[in-house]
């Protein structure tokens, strides 16, 4: 089993909204919260995150649960990234 529908399988016995994201190098999010839990599962790449003053830098193979209400932003690393998400509440990422 390839490793995304791994991390799909697994998210989506936790979530009711799961899908793969992929974003060029150096993609921007401006600062953002989401309404319900959040998970971002990398298949690939990595990406830089700001939550609450801390950076936390995400890469291949990494899980981060993003808490919900929690104002964050985030640079996308210089490969790209391939993301599996796990969202409480459809389109809420």
């Amino acid at each position: 089993m390839e490793l995304s529908e791994t991390y799909i399988k697994k998210l989506s016995a936790e979530y009711p909204s799961v899908y793969e994201w992929q974003d060029p190098p150096g993609t921007v999010y401006e600062e953002h919260e989401h309404q319900g839990k959040t998970t971002l599962w990398l298949t690939d790449g990595s990406i830089e995150m700001k939550v609450n003053g801390e950076i936390i830098n995400l890469k291949a193979g990494d899980r981060y649960n993003v808490p919900p209400k929690t104002k964050h932003t985030a640079v996308v690393g210089p490969n790209g990234w391939i993301v599996i998400v796990g969202e409480e509440i459809e389109g809420d990422s």
